[in-house]
């Protein structure tokens, strides 16, 4: 006879969980002089770091830039991607979407209408949409938000 061993769940709690929240910009502008202009309103440094990566139906590989700053603050992560790479979309739900600006803040310190608010005051900016990601059902949701 075989002995069942007992499964003991264990639930770990954690002070801080990962609050992030995504802004879709849309422009004109190429990443380097978005990436220029939002360093200079939000007083931040993004520098163009690897490229987020997925895999298409093909079996190649889609490259989305990503421009990156996690100097000014150790607490807070803004990254810009590119939601376009060719014909092809990040996120193929919002195709109207240049870019997606992501901001990883786990204490949650920032307010998002600040952040979109001085987004709007970017003179290349064409709109600014705050992403729900309740709402938002993507498969390539999950190389954005870890």
């Amino acid at each position: 006879m075989r002995s069942t061993q007992k499964i003991t769940r264990v639930q770990l709690k954690t002070d801080q969980k990962d609050e992030s929240f995504l802004l879709g910009i849309v422009t004109a502008e190429p990443d380097y002089k978005l990436s220029l202009s939002l360093n200079k309103i939000l007083k931040i440094s993004l520098k163009n770091v690897a490229p987020v990566k997925i895999p298409d139906e093909k079996g190649s590989c889609l490259e989305f830039s990503r421009f990156s700053d996690v100097t000014n603050s150790p607490e807070i992560t803004f990254n810009l991607i590119s939601n376009r790479s060719g014909n092809n979309y990040l996120l193929r739900k919002l195709k109207n979407i240049d870019y997606i600006f992501q901001v990883l803040d786990p204490y949650n310190i920032n307010d998002t209408n600040r952040f979109t608010m001085s987004l709007r005051d970017i003179d290349s900016v064409t709109a600014v949409f705050n992403i729900d990601l309740n709402i938002i059902r993507d498969k390539n949701l999950q190389y954005l938000i870890h």
